[in-house]
């Protein structure tokens, strides 16, 4: 008799590969589903999570498996959803990531409905994080064994409902052991390279794809020290984030950082290192993986960025899904439209998007 059914997310890579040899493996239904998702006209070949080439990747390995598999069209709701949030955060100063947001809208709601309306109890991803359950019945979002390979980061959006719905077969797992289960299992993608780029740029310029869709989004302006001097101009504020040292159009004896956006004055205010950094931040549209707010602040270790390492602060839940983090010391790396996801030891408590600082 056969386990419970469950749609694996599978890209033609080797991660979501593994996961669902390992579901058909442990005696689930395993359903292959790959999405479709939108490139911009005439690149289609640079979106590296669907390139044909990886879809025929992703149908050469559901049928060594012997599982079904579907291609789903969510090019509309990707665009819609992921897209046209990324122009309009860098139009505002922000520096996104996409990922976050694909997670939030596609992965884990257009897709897990598709799941669940062929009949799934589950719907896996090759993501490498780990779960684990309460005598409460509250279930924990986890970091992976790889520590190198953990995706708790991108991962903090999801809520105890879609939690119950979620398995991720390679938390136990490092990379080289995926490798070579990958192997074991004689998957045609088991040498397969990975990417790091984004999914619908490729090997493109972010810069040169927003100048293509929003032409507006290249605004010069001036370029002011702290105290208001002006020392130059900016080719446009989406083209620089904080903590940038390169790239910054000055003639200076000393090396200058991007300090903040000013987007009332259409301002890039740069200094130097010691002016770098700040110790706290606020953060909005706060998911908290239990569900609700911890009653009273607590001290968490927080990441303010995909590969930073955590550091310890004072996490205080405020109004309307926001959250104040305060630091013992100055962080340089404060990113506003970057993620802050805080941790309780191994454990992801919840998380935000890091908005704008305010200046007066």
């Amino acid at each position: 008799m056969a386990g419970p059914r469950v749609v694996v997310a599978m890209s033609g890579g080797v991660d979501s590969s593994v996961a669902a040899a390992l579901l058909v493996q442990q005696g689930y239904e395993v359903i292959g589903m790959m999405m479709r998702l939108w490139s911009e006209p005439g690149n289609e070949e640079q979106n590296r999570c669907c390139t044909p080439d990886a879809l025929a990747q992703a149908r050469r390995v559901a049928a060594q498996l012997n599982i079904p598999f579907y291609a789903v069209d969510a090019r509309s709701v990707f665009y819609d959803a992921v897209v046209t949030n990324f122009i309009s955060d860098y139009a505002q100063g922000l520096t996104p990531n996409p990922c976050i947001n694909c997670n939030r809208k596609i992965r884990w709601s257009f897709l897990l409905q598709r799941a669940l309306s062929i009949g799934a109890e589950f719907m896996a991803t090759g993501h490498y994080v780990r779960l684990t359950k309460s005598e409460d019945g509250l279930i924990h979002l986890g970091k992976a064994v790889d520590l190198n390979k953990d995706q708790s980061y991108v991962l903090h959006v999801l809520t105890q409902a879609q939690l119950k719905h979620a398995l991720f077969p390679l938390g136990e797992y490092t990379k080289p052991q995926v490798r070579q289960l990958a192997r074991d299992f004689a998957l045609p993608v088991a040498e397969r390279a990975e990417s790091q780029d984004l999914c619908f740029l490729g090997e493109g310029d972010y810069r040169a794809f927003l100048e293509r869709t929003n032409p507006n989004i290249k605004n010069p302006g001036p370029i002011l020290t702290s105290n208001g001097t002006r020392i130059g101009e900016h080719t446009g504020l989406s083209f620089y984030t904080i903590g940038q040292r390169k790239g910054i159009p000055v003639n200076s004896s000393v090396p200058l950082y991007v300090l903040h956006k000013d987007i009332q004055q259409n301002a890039l205010i740069v200094g130097e290192l010691a002016e770098l950094g700040r110790n706290q931040l606020r953060a909005g549209e706060v998911n908290w993986i239990a569900g609700s707010a911890p009653i009273e602040a607590k001290r968490l270790a927080v990441k303010i960025r995909y590969k930073a390492q955590p550091v310890e602060g004072l996490v205080t839940p405020l109004q309307d899904q926001t959250a104040l983090v305060q630091f013992d010391e100055n962080l340089r790396d404060i990113t506003p439209g970057q993620a802050a996801v805080f941790y309780d030891q191994d454990k992801v408590v919840g998380g935000g998007i890091i908005l704008p600082e305010l200046h007066v």
